[in-house]
């Protein structure tokens, strides 16, 4: 999904719109108005709209409205504004507000990002117009993002390149913290009651509700087993997974279902980027891919923070 590109009229500052008085009485129910809709997910909707109190444009996430008085969706919903907020880091979206509406259902307010996902560049019409090093850069970003993250106590759980942006600057953005993984100080972390079976969808490319959260492709093996013990090299292999589609143009992933997908996440041994890419694959870095990528969780690259440093060397 290519995000919004910034509009000269709306990013401009002026100087009416600096120095507009601010009202003595403040009505957060009229603090934003000129809604547009951006995008509409499974669990919410994100639309872009004017902040009248501070004259800027930004984003503005709810749940849609079939899922507003859904218990389990709420938690989900509130989580993922604080989890976000509290990240403060260059690959996290500041997150702004998180309050109510006129009817109660709850809304958080966020910078509003423009870019292009990581989906998009490496889509056959338009992977070569990006060298591999630029690719590369992308992904080393979002594990400079998850090595915060896991710092911090944070799983993300989704990782896949519909949640990577990259923007106009070459920033690097690591989107939707709704399925992050928290523990509390006696380090529990149950997660909320499920209320649909991933397995019964037949699209892989969807994050659904169920027992198996997450987007079926790029799921660790201990991910669809549903694991206790899951933590941040769950996220390292599906941030291997990504690089391995961008080597080899393919995930190392096979099947037309979800069933037969995760079947071959927990049995299928991947092929070598090297072997079936139309494009040349450097050694040492076809090497980190597959060792992000390992079954056993142990035999992986055990941080982001490692996964950095691999990649900050010399691989070309």
């Amino acid at each position: 999904m290519q995000f919004p590109q910034p509009n000269a009229e709306e990013s401009s500052v002026y100087l009416e719109e600096t120095d507009r008085v601010l009202p003595t009485k403040l009505n957060s129910q009229t603090r934003y108005a000129f809604f547009k809709t951006i995008a509409r997910g499974g669990k919410s909707i994100i639309q872009s709209c004017k902040d009248l109190h501070l004259g800027r444009i930004i984003c503005y996430k709810e749940l849609r409205k079939e899922l507003a008085d859904n218990d389990v969706e709420r938690q989900r919903f509130v989580r993922e504004a604080r989890v976000t907020a509290m990240l403060q880091h260059p690959s996290t979206v500041p997150v702004y507000e998180l309050g109510r509406n006129a009817r109660g259902h709850l809304y958080f307010t966020m910078k509003l990002v423009h870019g292009y996902t990581l989906r998009e560049l490496i889509k056959d019409e338009y992977r070569d117009r990006y060298d591999l090093t630029q690719l590369v850069d992308v992904v080393l970003q979002t594990a400079q993002g998850l090595a915060f993250a896991h710092a911090h106590g944070v799983v993300h759980r989704d990782i896949k390149p519909e949640n990577i942006l990259v923007g106009p600057f070459g920033e690097v953005l690591l989107l939707d913290w709704g399925l992050a993984k928290v523990w509390d100080r006696e380090g529990v972390s149950p997660d909320p009651p499920e209320t649909e079976d991933l397995v019964k969808s037949s699209d892989v490319t969807i994050t659904h509700q169920g027992k198996l959260e997450g987007t079926a492709a790029y799921m660790s093996p201990e991910q669809i087993r549903r694991e206790d013990t899951i933590d941040g090299r769950t996220d390292i292999f599906s941030l291997g997974t990504v690089l391995y589609e961008i080597l080899a143009g393919v995930r190392p992933t096979k099947g037309d279902t979800i069933h037969k997908v995760l079947q071959s996440a927990l049995e299928d041994e991947a092929t070598k980027p090297s072997e079936i890419s139309k494009y040349q694959v450097p050694e040492r870095l076809e090497d980190i891919c597959m060792w992000c990528i390992r079954k056993d969780p142990d035999r992986r690259i055990q941080t982001a923070a490692q996964l950095v440093r691999e990649l900050q060397e010399k691989w070309i």
